[in-house]
């Protein structure tokens, strides 16, 4: 399934929320993102996590290979400089960094190549972490009608659900040596007006970067509908888990 997140950047960089506060104060607890840390954000995408270490007072670098998401992240500008390059191959300088993060990304890259970037990049002792934000599917709820919905429309979708809390992380990162594994995870709950609901919805890689825009359009006409009809009330209150997995590189490597 071929996905280009290009044609839905716009909506994604309106109407997918950030990862909150606290996640980065949780982060800081264990040593990272502290004011002063040099921070590469890989996969930056429209730069949510990038502007939140930011925000926290790091020097933030970050990079992804979409320009049209690049261009997003740049205009709500935040004190990040960006470049166009893949999470495999950054060209940015070695053992130059004391965090590489990836936020909601890491199955997009070659796995095995990102992380020997990522330890590349790292000063010894230097932390990557791994952030996912998903929203709620529970039974009845307005994430799993809607992920049902978009299920409709694109059954080949093979990561509808969400993907936070996945093993293979952790193997990836002790496979290429990283120590130190410590995995953190707590809910949030986020309002959206059902306007914000759908443009979150057609920022999703199975549809807005998938599907032709007559489909995406029929897509968020149903949605509209089915909120109008099941969830009236608004904001809709939809609970969110936000994931991070962080690991050491070696501080004698």
């Amino acid at each position: 399934m071929a996905v280009n997140f290009g044609p839905t950047a716009h909506d994604y960089a309106r109407y997918r929320t950030g990862f909150p506060p606290d996640l980065f104060v949780r982060l800081a607890a264990l040593g990272v993102g502290l004011p002063g840390h040099r921070v590469v954000d890989v996969g930056t995408g429209t730069g949510v996590l990038a502007r939140g270490f930011a925000a926290a007072g790091c020097t933030v670098a970050g990079v992804d290979v979409s320009p049209e998401l690049l261009a997003e992240a740049e205009r709500c500008g935040a004190g990040v400089s960006y470049q166009r390059a893949p999470a495999e191959d950054t060209g940015l300088p070695g053992q130059a960094w004391d965090v590489v993060s990836a936020g909601q990304c890491w199955h997009w890259f070659d796995r095995p190549r990102a992380v020997a970037e990522a330890r590349r990049l790292l000063v010894p002792g230097g932390a990557l972490v791994i952030c996912y934000r998903d929203f709620s599917t529970g039974p009845g709820g307005v994430g799993a009608a809607s992920l049902d919905l978009a299920r409709a429309y694109n059954p080949d979708w093979p990561d509808a659900g969400g993907l936070a809390e996945n093993p293979h992380w952790r193997d990836d990162l002790a496979a290429a040596g990283f120590e130190r594994l410590h995995g953190l995870a707590f809910d949030t709950v986020v309002p959206f007006t059902h306007r914000a609901w759908r443009g979150r919805m057609r920022s999703a890689s199975g549809i807005g970067a998938t599907l032709p825009p007559d489909r995406i359009a029929a897509f968020d006409a149903d949605l509209a509908e089915l909120l109008r009809v099941r969830f009236p009330q608004e904001p809709l209150q939809i609970t969110h888990r936000i994931d991070a997995l962080v690991a050491r590189r070696p501080a004698d490597h």
